[in-house]
């Protein structure tokens, strides 16, 4: 790394976190720093001194003590990086991912200035592909600032790719792995690219990149990292991926554009607290599910299912009864801990954030006679806010523009399922979309431990009971759920548990660290509290109307 012009007494650092919100600390990875002065053609060793776990002083400080002031600096530094996953980096033989932030240190008083990252000894055949404009050397790319340089992932070696356009952007899909389908993988995403873009009033940029790692080898539990201009998705296969592609384009607007103060500016060295991820997260998974629907890649049974399965999995943690969405948001940072995931610690701002869009689209459709939706107000804070460079003020700032765009209060619903655990009474909304909702105690399997999405990682297992038939079989807390007798589990993560009956013989490929195992037993039966959603036979027009609003994202 070289900083020009930056006189010894500089000092670097390595983010503490990116991607996910957790610490996760990359400079843990780094060995043998080492810092030059470069003059002409020469190189001057400098002083190390390590500040902390993440910063470094490279030369002495002390004015009267400096050496070659005018010279360029040169950071030289070793770091290891071989994991799979998009929130992460790897580098091997195979192929090279790179996320930025991981890697690359940076001057924490220039990171608003220009940057220039060059590619060197790259293996023979390789190609390189960022969502950035090239710079003036060979394999080399630009950036207006190193937020914005690590803010595009970086995929390396003898991938696939192909282009389309769309509404006036031109896509970039990269696939490294084996035994997919461009055909099917083009389709869906032309559908998902169009109804998005279409609801939002066009695209944010000129071009954006999918990157696709597919198979077995590249999959850490399956999951997807959301860019400015581009996106990361790692799954089993396309059946997994596609769906992820869906939530992770509408971020396009929704978090990486539409963002809460509290984001603002991004604090790469330690928490960044926010209570707004239930709409950042929660809302963009209602937005994914509509736009699968919508754009014919699902069934409106498959939406009702969705729903449905969400208010089950929320139900089915003790947790709502004390635990806040707006507080899980806070607490996003204990993730990486197995004991929060478990049922009577948290929920998740995910899954009960997509229940509260859909209930805030039913909520916005009835108060307005059909004549207004959620999707005025994702269009009216992309207005206001993203277009003007602007950021909203956490849950208070969404209120606002509900209200503004509904015309009516929603300091109730605001005030009883964001910030507080009121029971929600999902059928009461429901009704108003011509929709029931039907529950029904039933004898299911008993899985003897408890799955739960873990952002990051995908689905993990939270806790195993204690003496259980899965304890016996081997699976522990933390591991990473890949397949369930064959069937990949990202597929359809909160569906594929259901779909097991008891005395079932199962086997589940599970991650635990660098291994992958099998956990194979027989499953026991319990009692269990299940909904689904059906279509009122005779609703009135205002609900037909409204459901009809809510399959199409149409208006009256």
């Amino acid at each position: 790394m070289i900083v020009s012009k930056a006189g010894p007494g500089l000092v670097v650092s390595l983010p503490a976190w990116d991607a996910l919100y957790q610490i996760r600390d990359f400079a843990y990875r780094v060995r043998n720093v080492r810092g030059y002065s470069k003059v002409q053609a020469s190189l001057n060793g400098l002083s190390v001194s390590k500040l902390d776990k993440q910063t470094w002083q490279i030369g002495n400080p002390d004015p009267e003590r400096r050496q070659d002031t005018d010279a360029d600096i040169l950071v030289r530094y070793a770091v290891e990086w071989d994991e799979p996953g998009p929130f992460s980096s790897q580098f091997n033989s195979h192929h090279a991912f790179l996320n930025l932030a991981d890697v690359l240190m940076y001057a924490p008083q220039r990171r608003a200035e220009d940057a220039l990252v060059d590619y060197a000894s790259v293996p023979a055949g390789w190609k390189i592909i960022t969502e950035l404009p090239s710079g003036p050397l060979p394999l080399s790319f630009a950036a207006p600032s190193y937020d914005a340089l690590v803010d595009a992932p970086v995929e390396a070696g003898e991938f696939e790719e192909f282009e389309f356009e769309s509404s006036g952007a031109r896509f970039r899909v990269v696939v490294d792995g084996e035994g997919w389908n461009k055909g099917r993988l083009e389709d869906g995403l032309r559908r998902i690219t169009r109804s998005e873009m279409k609801l939002m009033g066009g695209p944010p940029f000129k071009e954006y990149t999918f990157i696709f790692h597919l198979g077995p080898y590249s999959d850490n539990g399956g999951g997807g990292m959301e860019h400015a201009n581009s996106t990361a998705i790692a799954s089993r296969s396309l059946d997994g991926a596609i769906p992820i592609a869906a939530h992770e384009f509408f971020h396009a607007w929704n978090v990486k554009r539409i963002r809460p103060q509290s984001l603002e500016p991004v604090d790469r060295t330690k928490e960044q607290y926010t209570r707004a991820l239930w709409f950042a997260e929660g809302v963009t998974s209602t937005y994914g599910s509509y736009a699968l629907e919508r754009a014919g890649l699902r069934s409106k049974d498959d939406l009702y299912s969705d729903i449905a399965q969400q208010i089950s999995e929320l139900e089915a943690r003790p947790a709502h009864i004390w635990q806040s969405v707006e507080e899980s948001s806070l607490d996003a940072w204990l993730e990486k801990y197995d004991l929060y995931n478990r049922p009577d610690r948290s929920i998740s701002y995910y899954n009960k954030g997509q229940i509260l869009g859909v209930l805030l689209d039913i909520q916005i459709r009835d108060a307005t006679d059909n004549h207004k939706s959620l999707d005025d107000v994702l269009r009216k804070l992309n207005q206001e806010y993203a277009q003007q460079g602007t950021f909203y003020d956490e849950s208070l700032g969404i209120q606002r523009v509900v209200e503004e765009i509904s015309g009516a209060s929603f300091a109730d619903f605001f005030r009883d399922y964001v910030a507080g655990t009121v029971d929600v009474p999902y059928a009461e909304f429901l009704a108003k979309a011509g929709l029931e909702l039907k529950q029904e105690i039933r004898r299911t399997a008993d899985l003897a431990f408890w799955p739960g999405f873990a952002p990051g990682t995908g689905m993990q297992v939270t806790a195993v009971e204690a003496g259980g038939r899965a304890e016996a079989a081997g699976l522990r807390a933390g591991d990473i759920l890949l397949t369930l007798n064959g069937e990949e589990v990202m597929k359809d993560p909160y569906h594929i548990f259901h779909r097991v009956f008891p005395g079932q013989n199962v086997k589940l490929h599970v991650r635990r660290g660098t291994q992958e195992l099998d956990a194979a037993y027989q499953l026991g039966s319990r009692e269990d509290r299940l909904y689904t959603i059906a279509e009122l036979p005779a609703p009135s027009d205002k609900q037909r109307r409204i459901r009809e609003g809510l399959l199409h994202g149409t208006t009256d």
